[in-house]
């Protein structure tokens, strides 16, 4: 075998042997998702669970309608009153009837948009709250790129029609959910089943089109929304808790209702069956190895398996880092030491997603730094070795 392909085969068998910088563990494999694109998080940690191409670009429909929402639950204005624009009265799809120049209070256009998806109260809610749906939309793009931190997420309107610029993730409607349903009555309203709905042109009680609150009951659900175009297949967001674990679900371009609904439960029974969410609770002190102490001012909130026992440790530098089992890194975390000058502003917070270290793969993320400089090390050495070699050769040659 020719020392190049010799070199080859021991760099392959490097990035397999299990060590610190390359470990392959023994993980809970995911379940098999029909739908497109899928995503499972912990809500309390953010830890990622479960990831089918999370973090590909789709259009999202009516699951849009939770942006608008907390947006307008936000504003502090649930109380004014709304008066219906023609273009409100005029929009395409699922409505709940809205006349032009109705009166509404925001907060019942909220509860319609939610409840029975309807594209009218969005367009009333931008309106009110923006001026246009066009100045709303970026007001949408702002909050989830500035206030949540997503990075493939675009909208367009109010609603979830289709438009080619309007289009996120599984991965950024999880992270968007997560932030969402912490708001009570943004949880509130997601979690309404029915609600007696009396307009100008339509005397009548709504129902919620999430399947989970209703026809298709799942232990522990708390609510979501679901959408469905032509152009998207069916969506679904849905989040759930059972004892101190909550979970959402993310399913993206599903062929049927059927398919999504049964691709979030086995979401939910794969996280509830497997996975719980620790907490490294504070105010707390830890020491290091050379008797410095640091302070823990915030909870660390963390998601292992269940049962799983964990170890703290913190190094010289301040790092608290959660090991797991197999000597797993779940999280780590910037500690304050009160002796030194930290700028507080630089402290990192909140916990490592576990990443796709519980998706079907099985395989644990490894720590990009020290897989890059081995592998530069490893060439580098690579490099000086064929170099010499072939000089020794061209050496004997002129002998």
């Amino acid at each position: 075998m020719k020392p190049i392909r010799v070199l080859i085969l021991m760099l392959a068998m490097a990035l397999l042997l299990p060590s610190h910088s390359f470990a392959q563990l023994e993980l809970v494999e995911g379940p098999e998702i029909q739908s497109e694109t899928a995503i499972l998080i912990d809500a309390t940690s953010g830890a990622v669970l479960f990831d089918q191409k999370s973090h590909e670009k789709m259009y999202p429909a009516s699951i849009t309608k939770i942006v608008t929402a907390i947006l307008a639950i936000e504003s502090n204005r649930l109380d004014e009153i709304v008066t219906v624009s023609k273009r409100a009265r005029e929009v395409d799809g699922t409505r709940v009837y809205l006349e032009e120049g109705e009166q509404v209070p925001l907060m019942k256009l909220v509860q319609g948009l939610m409840i029975n998806s309807g594209n009218d109260a969005g367009v009333a809610i931008a309106e009110h709250l923006a001026g246009s749906v066009e100045a709303f939309a970026e007001q949408m793009n702002d909050f989830a790129t500035k206030k949540i931190g997503v990075k493939d997420t675009h909208f367009e309107n109010p609603h979830g029609l289709f438009g080619e610029e309007h289009y996120s993730t599984a991965y950024d409607f999880a992270m968007i959910t997560k932030y969402a349903i912490t708001n009570p009555t943004f949880r509130e309203i997601m979690g309404t089943s029915e609600f007696p709905w009396k307009g100008e042109s339509w005397d009548t009680t709504i129902f919620n089109h999430h399947w989970m609150l209703r026809e298709w009951p799942y232990e522990g659900v708390i609510g979501g929304k679901n959408g469905y175009i032509d152009q998207s297949g069916h969506t679904l967001v849905t989040a759930a808790s059972r004892e101190n674990l909550t979970l959402i679900a993310v399913v993206l371009k599903a062929t049927t209702k059927r398919m999504m609904y049964n691709d979030t439960e086995k979401l939910f029974d794969f996280g509830f069956a497997n996975f719980e969410t620790g907490e490294v609770t504070a105010p707390q002190e830890f020491t290091d190895d050379n008797q410095v102490k640091y302070q823990l001012e915030d909870p660390i909130y963390y998601t292992k398996k269940i049962g799983e026992t964990v170890d703290l440790s913190v190094d010289t530098s301040g790092e608290l880092s959660i090991i797991g089992e197999d000597e797993r890194l779940i999280s780590a975390q910037q500690l304050f030491n009160p002796l030194d000058n930290i700028d507080k502003s630089k402290i990192v917070e909140g916990t490592k997603p576990l990443g796709k270290e519980y998706a079907t793969n099985g395989v644990q993320p490894t720590n990009k730094t020290y897989v890059i400089i081995s592998i530069v090390v490893f060439l580098f050495v690579a490099f000086i070795y064929l170099r010499r070699r072939k000089r020794r050769r061209r050496a004997r040659m002129y002998r």
